[in-house]
């Protein structure tokens, strides 16, 4: 009797229908460590912004897989001479595992106990102790040293990497288009069908011919715009600051009451203790940090207790934008923050996002990117920014803005502390700390 071709699909509201016909994909998909990522936000606290946006690691890892097979097939089918179709199913592993090593609100969580998603993502596939090592075995001994060599950027073929981690990648091309399509800012989209048609192989790495420039260029902008409307938006970060004033305080708390949180918060004591294996760090996700946070809500230390209760009801703070020449004045805002009875180590935060929408190669700098290069008609290759007037305009300059975080109670004018209320509000104009030179100057 012949053997049954394997056939899986995920319905996808992003791509459809994502198609799984590799037994080795599939078997990944089906590990405890991949199966995490349903527990992992995509977006972190992100969902407190936009509220729609509660998809998952998993669903993006999916997206990135389903991508990175469209490419290779095409590659394989149109490009033989300089793509090598033995380099697919590498290709494939690396684009589901890139973030299989993503954590429990990762990016704010890595700042507090000091963990590495990207170091985490190469032990989950490295350690013989994975059940994702045990089937990327199967594939030949090294294999699972090959697909995180492709994570690392350290695989000997840069086509391979380019298209995983690059100014335009497989990653970039799936988050873009699904935090747009579940945050509902639909400054994300691009024409993803276009640039699959004109991505090609070249000898170091990938190029997209001339004929689709203008949707690598509306792709440019629509990142451009996705950093500043959604990912930085002010109340998202809020609830980053005021998660990782929670942990701060935590942190501060356990060396004297260990038992009060090897009872409510058992898998953080791990991270407390700066001593955690690869199995605690899998056995935190989201949900486990959520439910630690509902049981401080009663703890008798009040500031643990009342940040764990604006992080569980969405109580933000406010925020305004300063200089970076600025930032020292701060202090002054501080104090009158500590004056009606807010301890300023925990209730001010200052916060910075900024981003480098599109650079071309700089082999000078610390961590050089890979430029965007576009295709002539007779073969020869351009760097975008030379092309684009638009694309131009971004190269090299920096996008965002750093923010001063405080308890919001100090901007009602029904407040007791009428004095200390109106001195604070007198270094304010139009959302943006003055500091003491434009305070002089009014």
């Amino acid at each position: 009797m012949p053997h049954k071709k394997l056939e899986k699909v995920f319905r996808d509201p992003v791509h459809n229908y994502i198609a799984v016909s590799n037994q080795v994909i599939y078997d990944l998909i089906g590990t405890s460590e991949f199966q995490r990522l349903r527990r992992i936000k995509q977006l972190g606290t992100s969902s407190y912004t936009f509220h729609g946006a509660e998809h998952s690691r998993f669903a993006h890892c999916l997206g990135v897989y389903h991508i990175a097979k469209q490419i290779t097939d095409m590659f394989t089918k149109n490009y033989p001479e300089i793509w090598n179709s033995e380099e697919n199913l590498v290709t494939q592993c690396a684009a589901l595992l890139h973030d299989v090593g993503h954590g429990a609100f990762s990016h704010t969580f890595e700042g507090i106990f000091d963990t590495d998603h990207e170091a985490i993502t190469v032990s989950i596939i490295t350690s013989p102790e994975t059940e994702v090592n045990a089937v990327l075995r199967r594939v030949a001994p090294d294999f699972p040293e090959k697909v995180a060599s492709v994570i690392t950027h350290q695989y000997a073929n840069q086509q391979v990497v380019q298209l995983i981690s690059s100014q335009i990648d497989a990653d970039r091309m799936d988050y873009l288009l699904r935090d747009s399509y579940y945050t509902g800012a639909t400054y994300g989209e691009f024409d993803l069908t276009r640039i699959m048609r004109v991505i090609t192989p070249v000898e170091n790495g990938i190029a997209f011919k001339i004929q689709g420039m203008h949707a690598v260029e509306d792709y440019i902008v629509s990142r451009f715009q996705m950093y500043m409307q959604v990912y930085f938006h002010p109340a998202s970060r809020a609830m980053e600051v005021l998660l990782h004033q929670l942990l701060k305080r935590a942190k501060v708390l356990y060396p004297t009451q260990k038992t009060y949180f090897d009872t409510t918060s058992p898998r953080l004591v791990p991270f407390f203790e700066k001593h955690f294996t690869l199995s605690d760090y899998l056995h935190l996700d989201d949900g486990v940090m959520t439910t630690y946070f509902q049981n401080w809500q009663t703890h008798p230390d009040p500031i643990l207790s009342d940040l764990s209760k604006a992080f569980v009801n969405r109580k933000l703070s406010k925020s305004i934008k300063y200089d970076h020449a600025d930032e020292q004045d701060l202090d002054i805002l501080r104090d009158i923050i500590e004056k009606i009875g807010f301890d300023k180590t925990y209730y001010t935060a200052v916060h910075s996002n900024f981003d480098l929408p599109y650079d071309l190669y700089r082999p000078e700098i610390k961590s050089p990117r890979t430029q965007i290069e576009i295709m002539q008609k007779d073969g020869t290759l351009t760097e975008l920014s030379e092309l684009s007037s638009l694309v131009k305009s971004l190269t090299g300059t920096t996008h965002g803005d750093s923010r001063f975080y405080f308890p919001r109670e100090i901007l009602n004018p029904d407040t007791l502390f009428k004095a200390e209320q109106e001195a604070f509000t007198s270094y304010i104009k139009n959302d943006h700390f003055l500091g003491k030179k434009g305070i002089e100057s009014k």
